[in-house]
Protein backbone atom coordinates (compact mmCIF):
# COMPACT_ATOMS: atom_id res chain seq x y z
CA UNK A 1 0.00 0.00 0.00
CA UNK A 2 1.45 3.28 -0.92
CA UNK A 3 2.23 6.18 2.40
CA UNK A 4 -1.16 6.64 3.97
CA UNK A 5 -3.00 9.90 3.45
CA UNK A 6 -4.60 12.31 5.99
CA UNK A 7 -7.71 12.76 4.22
CA UNK A 8 -9.58 15.92 5.48
CA UNK A 9 -13.00 15.18 6.05
CA UNK A 10 -15.04 18.20 4.79
CA UNK A 11 -19.34 18.95 5.00
CA UNK A 12 -21.99 20.91 7.09
CA UNK A 13 -21.19 21.07 10.16
CA UNK A 14 -22.92 24.14 11.51
CA UNK A 15 -24.62 25.51 8.44
CA UNK A 16 -28.50 25.27 8.39
CA UNK A 17 -28.68 24.40 11.53
CA UNK A 18 -29.41 27.92 13.19
CA UNK A 19 -27.14 27.47 16.08
CA UNK A 20 -28.62 24.39 17.29
CA UNK A 21 -26.41 21.99 19.20
CA UNK A 22 -28.24 19.02 18.45
CA UNK A 23 -28.77 19.57 14.67
CA UNK A 24 -24.69 20.35 14.56
CA UNK A 25 -24.03 16.93 16.89
CA UNK A 26 -26.29 15.02 13.83
CA UNK A 27 -23.45 17.21 11.33
CA UNK A 28 -20.97 15.87 13.51
CA UNK A 29 -21.98 12.14 13.25
CA UNK A 30 -22.69 12.00 9.93
CA UNK A 31 -18.79 13.69 8.93
CA UNK A 32 -17.61 10.73 11.78
CA UNK A 33 -19.27 8.19 9.41
CA UNK A 34 -16.53 8.80 6.99
CA UNK A 35 -13.85 8.07 9.23
CA UNK A 36 -13.85 4.53 9.59
CA UNK A 37 -13.85 3.42 5.68
CA UNK A 38 -11.11 5.92 5.48
CA UNK A 39 -9.06 4.38 8.54
CA UNK A 40 -9.56 1.19 7.46
CA UNK A 41 -8.04 1.79 3.86
CA UNK A 42 -4.93 2.50 5.69
CA UNK A 43 -5.18 6.09 5.78
CA UNK A 44 -5.72 9.02 8.77
CA UNK A 45 -9.18 10.70 9.04
CA UNK A 46 -9.39 14.02 9.84
CA UNK A 47 -12.27 16.51 10.39
CA UNK A 48 -11.73 20.22 11.35
CA UNK A 49 -14.29 20.07 14.01
CA UNK A 50 -11.88 17.24 16.45
CA UNK A 51 -9.64 19.97 16.60
CA UNK A 52 -11.21 23.34 16.63
CA UNK A 53 -13.74 23.12 19.57
CA UNK A 54 -11.22 21.84 22.04
CA UNK A 55 -9.31 24.99 20.81
CA UNK A 56 -12.70 27.00 21.11
CA UNK A 57 -13.61 25.86 24.39
CA UNK A 58 -10.03 26.01 25.61
CA UNK A 59 -9.98 29.99 24.47
CA UNK A 60 -13.50 30.35 26.58
CA UNK A 61 -16.17 30.36 23.83
CA UNK A 62 -19.42 29.18 24.93
CA UNK A 63 -19.26 26.94 21.75
CA UNK A 64 -19.67 27.06 17.62
CA UNK A 65 -22.42 29.93 18.13
CA UNK A 66 -19.78 32.53 20.49
CA UNK A 67 -18.43 34.86 18.48
CA UNK A 68 -15.09 33.62 19.14
CA UNK A 69 -15.84 30.88 16.61
CA UNK A 70 -15.05 33.14 13.53
CA UNK A 71 -11.28 32.99 15.07
CA UNK A 72 -10.74 29.42 15.46
CA UNK A 73 -13.42 27.24 13.49
CA UNK A 74 -12.13 28.12 9.38
CA UNK A 75 -8.47 29.10 10.13
CA UNK A 76 -8.30 25.62 12.04
CA UNK A 77 -9.50 23.91 8.66
CA UNK A 78 -7.32 26.27 6.80
CA UNK A 79 -4.08 25.40 9.14
CA UNK A 80 -5.01 21.44 8.79
CA UNK A 81 -4.99 21.46 5.23
CA UNK A 82 -1.36 22.30 5.15
CA UNK A 83 -1.13 19.12 6.30
CA UNK A 84 -3.68 17.12 4.70
CA UNK A 85 -3.20 15.13 1.51
CA UNK A 86 -6.64 15.05 0.54
CA UNK A 87 -10.08 16.16 1.17
CA UNK A 88 -13.46 14.35 1.14
CA UNK A 89 -16.54 16.75 0.51
CA UNK A 90 -19.31 15.47 1.49
CA UNK A 91 -22.47 16.41 -0.06
CA UNK A 92 -24.49 19.36 1.59
CA UNK A 93 -24.51 23.06 1.94
CA UNK A 94 -21.48 24.33 3.60
CA UNK A 95 -19.11 27.91 3.11
CA UNK A 96 -16.49 26.16 5.02
CA UNK A 97 -16.40 23.12 3.16
CA UNK A 98 -16.79 24.85 0.62
CA UNK A 99 -13.73 27.03 1.41
CA UNK A 100 -11.61 23.76 1.99
CA UNK A 101 -12.06 22.51 -1.39
CA UNK A 102 -11.36 25.64 -3.32
CA UNK A 103 -8.20 26.06 -0.77
CA UNK A 104 -7.17 22.32 -1.43
CA UNK A 105 -7.65 22.94 -5.84
CA UNK A 106 -5.10 25.82 -5.33
CA UNK A 107 -3.10 23.65 -3.75
CA UNK A 108 -3.09 20.59 -5.70
CA UNK A 109 -4.72 18.33 -3.30
CA UNK A 110 -6.79 15.82 -4.25
CA UNK A 111 -10.63 16.65 -3.82
CA UNK A 112 -12.70 13.06 -3.80
CA UNK A 113 -16.75 13.80 -3.68
CA UNK A 114 -17.42 10.02 -2.53
CA UNK A 115 -15.80 7.05 -0.41
CA UNK A 116 -15.35 5.40 -3.14
CA UNK A 117 -12.68 7.83 -5.41
CA UNK A 118 -10.78 7.53 -1.65
CA UNK A 119 -7.49 5.14 -2.50
CA UNK A 120 -8.50 1.70 -1.05
CA UNK A 121 -11.79 1.85 0.35
CA UNK A 122 -13.67 -0.52 -0.81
Amino acid sequence: MPKPMMILIAGPYASGTNGDAELMQQNLTRLEEAAWPIFKAGHVPMIGEWVALPILSSAGASGPSDPRASEVMYPTAHRLLQHCDAVLRLPGESKGADQDVVIARERGIPVYSSLTEVPGVE
